[in-house]
């Protein structure tokens, strides 16, 4: 029987029928070679069609399939020979009650414009049933007018599965509620969201391509290095919490992200190729802080408890104003320094001249260790007038220095001019009040390496000083034989009185 020959979008195809002689394709005819050393074309043709991924099948005008590819056999079970010359599905693709119904949807694609989409039940081979998702459309000769069809399928749930990925990956890019970011493998951001843009202070694609250091100012690194590392070894177990500071046109904020990494690799490669990195995040800067905020406040609550417990086995009160002191200094402050006042000032009696200090107490400024009692001599620290803790005393109330931003030694010379250590840029200086009277003041402070006292740190120096003037409030009372209207006229020197 003589070969029947259809053209398909300027692909030259064939069909036969002869028993016996059909492979995938379904042609015997004589290869045409596309040059000296090129493939036939039916050769070429079958390649191509088995290379595809979805299952194919061709009907001639007739309905008598032509062609049938090896996705088409895997789905269904049925072989090139066993499905090239059969009138149509009925029968054996499908079930006799159905066949009419479904051929008829199929040639329907030979009379209509464009593809046509359908859903209906195949048979496989054994017996079983397969949901397909059909696109059909008709091959049409060279005077135009259709000489069959072609009909791609799959099965409804790989179709779902692949729609669902597509709808996810929209959705991620339109509306979702974290930043995600593809990064290529050169460490670039290549597709942006516009949450992420947000986050990052730009639109999404003034971001594209640019490097990482010039949309974040601080974390740079870590980042750079999380991303080369799910390129080189995959996905981490878990999300990762990274601090980055972002450029805005109020200056640079410090926001917190928790952020996930995906690698991506090509589905069209035999073996995995990355191509880049999938960046989610989340900016838990609010609930990090609040976190943190939360452990400061129990650990200074649990030094104050500590602190009062080993301030109660001191039988000198001084002693165990330098242990609040001490205990207060964990975590919150280098250094720190104890000012008495000659006299306790009382808000009733109006001050006479200005306030002499004498140095009671002191950390080494060389290096950690205890407070070390001073001032037994009772000189008063020569004090300028506008130094924090002569105004700390004005107002009975705390200040807070800094030196600013300067240059190293522009910051050592504001120390040394305060007599406090060289090396100090931040101070904190909270009042000692008592029975309405005010002893003294104690300063905290604190280096370069530390950031300057806020609001929060101030509340926390004023509970210590609340509990160092309880305390020097008793030696002052101890050393006075109980007299609680006498002053402090040794200048706070009850080391001396002891010895």
């Amino acid at each position: 029987m003589r070969a029947s020959e259809r053209t398909c979008q300027g692909v030259q195809v064939s069909a036969s029928r002869r028993s016996g002689t059909t492979d995938e394709l379904g042609p015997d005819e004589p290869e045409r070679p596309d040059g000296p050393k090129g493939p036939g074309g039916a050769h070429l043709l079958a390649a191509l069609l088995d290379g595809m991924d979805a299952a194919l099948c061709a009907f001639d005008a007739d309905g008598v399939v032509t062609h049938w590819n090896r996705e088409a056999e895997r789905i269904l079970g049925w072989s090139a020979a066993e499905a090239v010359g059969r009138p149509g599905f009925a029968g054996w693709a499908v079930r006799e009650a159905d066949a009419e119904e479904i051929e008829n949807r199929l040639l329907s694609a030979m009379r209509a414009t464009g593809r046509q989409v359908h859903e209906f039940a195949l048979l496989t081979k054994d017996g079983g049933r397969v949901l397909v998702r059909t696109q059909s459309a008709a091959v049409r000769g060279p005077d135009g007018r259709p000489a069959g069809l072609y009909c791609a399928f799959s099965e409804v749930h790989a179709q779902i599965d692949l729609e669902r990925s597509i709808a996810l990956s929209e959705a991620l890019f339109d509306d979702a509620s974290w930043g995600v970011v593809l990064v290529d493998a050169d460490l670039r951001p290549a597709v942006v969201n516009a949450h992420a843009a947000r986050a990052l202070g730009t639109s999404r694609t003034a971001v594209l391509g640019r490097p990482l250091g010039e949309l974040l100012t601080r974390g740079v690194e870590e980042l750079e290095n999380a991303l080369t590392h799910v390129l080189a070894e995959g996905a981490p177990p878990a999300p990762a919490e990274m601090w980055v500071g972002v450029r805005t046109p109020e200056g640079e904020q410090r926001r917190c992200w928790r952020s996930g990494f995906l690698r991506l690799a090509s589905p069209l490669a035999e073996e995995p190729v990355p191509l880049g990195v999938g960046w989610l995040f989340q900016d838990v800067t609010e609930a990090k802080q609040g976190e943190q905020e939360a452990a400061l406040l129990r650990f200074r609550a649990n030094q104050l408890h500590r602190a009062a417990r080993a301030a109660a086995e001191c039988e000198d009160p001084t002693e165990a104003a330098t242990v609040h002191l001490d205990f207060a200094l964990a975590g919150f402050a280098d250094h720190a320094v104890l000012d008495r006042l000659l006299t306790p000032r009382s808000a009733t009696t109006a001050p006479e001249g200005p306030p002499r200090l004498v140095r009671t107490a002191a950390t080494p400024s060389g290096g950690p260790g205890p407070s070390a009692l001073t001032g037994h001599a009772g000189l008063p620290v020569r004090y300028g007038e506008t130094h924090p803790v002569l105004q700390c005393v004005a107002r009975a109330g705390s200040v807070r220095a800094g030196a600013g931003s300067v240059p190293a030694e522009e910051a050592r010379e504001w120390a040394r001019a305060r007599l406090w250590p060289e090396d100090t840029v931040h101070a904190l200086c909270a009042v000692l009040r008592s029975r309405g009277r005010t002893l003294g003041v104690v300063t905290f402070l604190r280096g370069a390496g530390r950031s300057a006292f806020q609001r929060a740190d101030a509340a926390y120096a004023e509970d210590v000083a609340v509990r160092m003037a309880a305390a020097l409030d008793l030696a002052d009372l101890t050393r006075s034989g109980g007299n609680d209207s006498g002053g402090n006229d040794s200048g706070g020197n009850g080391d001396d009185q002891r010895r």
